[in-house]
């Protein structure tokens, strides 16, 4: 594969969703779990809206993808929430629907994965956060931000090659970039609108 391709168009992409991820992390749930003064309750609520967006994803995104990205099975992250809200004894109200949009096309679906697959390598930055807080200390109830654990680099290296792969093949780049960027738009406005923590 021509590697400075595959740089260029992962240039593009970085700086052409760079407002809309930078949005999303202004936000006040975004900013939650990176407080020093997070609570547990902080915490789960944050878990609940990510439940939302990743059941979303599995179920819409997933099988439109399953031929392009060989391991998406091991990258659910719906049951690593599930077992977190579990052992914090939170109970999750209902699922909300993030994504909205149909008609979605595989360039589309796949810049809405890379926008979920690059929130797992935040996820270990936020994991040092929420390990020091009293009752997620001891590894239990962390099992979604620790995401790969130690593979976590490895699994997204794994992602960019598949993804790259097809971008160059059928030269959709400016759909992929659309999708990532709908895929933040998407997840801001559910943390914009459900973003209170009312529990």
């Amino acid at each position: 594969m021509d590697i400075p391709i595959a740089a260029d168009f992962l240039e593009k992409l970085k700086s052409q969703t760079a407002t809309a991820h930078k949005n999303l992390e202004s936000l006040p749930v975004s900013a939650s779990i990176l407080s020093p003064k997070m609570e547990i309750n902080d915490y789960c609520h944050y878990l609940s809206l990510m439940h939302d967006v990743h059941s979303g994803i599995e179920k819409t995104i997933y099988p439109l993808l399953e031929n392009i990205i060989s391991d998406l099975k091991e990258r659910e992250k719906t049951h690593l929430i599930d077992t977190d809200l579990s052992f914090l004894k939170y109970k999750k109200d209902k699922n909300v629907s993030v994504f909205k949009k149909e008609d979605i096309n595989i360039p589309f679906a796949l810049g809405i994965l890379y926008v979920v697959e690059g929130s797992t390598l935040g996820g270990r930055f936020i994991l040092k956060n929420v390990e020091t807080v009293p009752g997620l200390d001891q590894q239990q109830g962390v099992s979604y931000f620790t995401g790969y654990g130690n593979k976590t680099g490895s699994y997204w290296k794994n992602f960019l090659n598949e993804f790259t792969a097809y971008e160059e093949e059928n030269n959709c780049g400016d759909e992929i970039i659309q999708g990532a960027v709908y895929a933040f738009d998407c997840i801001y406005n559910h943390f914009l609108i459900f973003g209170n923590n009312e529990n």
